[in-house]
């Protein structure tokens, strides 16, 4: 059973936030894209490595809230090794699932930005 969200800074919000496992450059990516956000400056490029029409390795960095960083390491990890197809077919609510925590209205975008920059990086 998965445990009830915990407000705002999830156990897993904390965890991703102190210790991204996607986080850095990828050599030999093949695509990338950035963006940001106006209101808050959270600023996130992701960076795939494709290989036989799948993510053969994805990693992200830049200068972001707690969310968004925990956000952005949970995109990668929910797309690395899927088909362009399946990755792009990702959603806002695929990364809450995993961040388990009530995000606000007001923050929502702070989880939307890493998922929307990794649509930018699949999109021809």
């Amino acid at each position: 059973m998965t445990p009830a969200p915990t407000g705002l800074y999830s156990d897993t919000i904390r965890a991703r936030w102190r210790q991204p496992r996607f986080r850095g450059d990828l050599v030999g990516a093949t695509a990338q894209a950035e963006d940001v956000n106006p209101l808050c400056g959270d600023r996130v490029r992701m960076m795939v490595r494709l290989r036989d029409g799948a993510l053969d390795a994805v990693r992200f960095t830049g200068d972001s809230c707690a969310i968004c960083t925990a956000s952005a390491d949970v995109t990668a990890e929910l797309s690395e090794g899927r088909s362009v197809a399946e990755a792009a077919r990702l959603t806002t609510e695929d990364v809450l699932a995993v961040l388990q925590a009530d995000i606000r209205p007001t923050r929502m975008r702070c989880v939307t930005l890493p998922v929307s920059v990794l649509q930018k990086v699949l999109t021809p």
